[in-house]
C-alpha cells in the first residue's frame, strides 16, 4: 500500500488519551456548547409554550362546539350549525396534529438538551481529573 493511499483518520478512541492534552479542542468545544445550550434551552421553552397555547386552544374549541350543539338544540328557528361545527372539529383535529408534532419536538429537544448536560459533564470530570494528575511544578 502506498504511503499515499493510507487512511490518516483516526478513531475516536485512538484520541482519548489525547483530548484532554488539546486545549485548543476543549476551548472550541466548551464555546460550541456555550453557542448550543442557550438555544436549545430557548427553543425548548418556546415549544412548551407553544404547546399549552395549542391545549388552550384546544380546550375553547370544544367549549365552543358544546355551545354551538346547545344553542342549535334550544332554537326554534333551525340554523344549520352543522358546518360550522364540522370546521371546528376540523380544527380540533388538526390543533391535535400539531400537538402530538410539538410532543414530539420537545421529546427530541429533551434528549439533545441531555446529551449536552452529559457531554458539559464528561468534559468538567475529565478536566478535573486532568487537573488534578498535573504534577505540581516547583521553583
Amino acid at each position: 500500500m502506498d504511503i499515499d493511499s493510507e487512511s490518516t483518520g483516526t478513531s475516536i478512541e485512538d484520541n482519548t488519551e489525547n483530548f484532554c492534552d488539546n486545549p485548543t479542542r476543549d476551548t472550541l468545544a466548551e464555546g460550541l456548547m456555550g453557542l448550543i445550550k442557550p438555544t436549545v434551552d430557548q427553543l425548548d421553552e418556546r415549544v412548551r409554550a407553544t404547546r399549552i397555547s395549542q391545549l388552550e386552544l384546544k380546550q375553547c374549541i370544544e367549549s365552543l362546539t358544546e355551545e354551538l350543539k346547545a344553542i342549535s338544540e334550544y332554537q326554534q328557528n333551525t340554523v344549520d350549525l352543522d358546518i360550522y361545527v364540522k370546521k371546528l372539529i376540523n380544527a380540533k383535529q388538526r390543533v391535535t396534529v400539531v400537538t402530538n408534532i410539538l410532543q414530539n419536538t420537545q421529546d427530541r429537544l429533551n434528549r439533545v438538551h441531555m446529551s449536552i448536560e452529559k457531554e458539559t459533564n464528561k468534559r468538567k470530570v475529565l478536566l478535573e481529573d486532568l487537573t488534578e494528575q498535573e504534577p505540581t511544578t516547583s521553583n
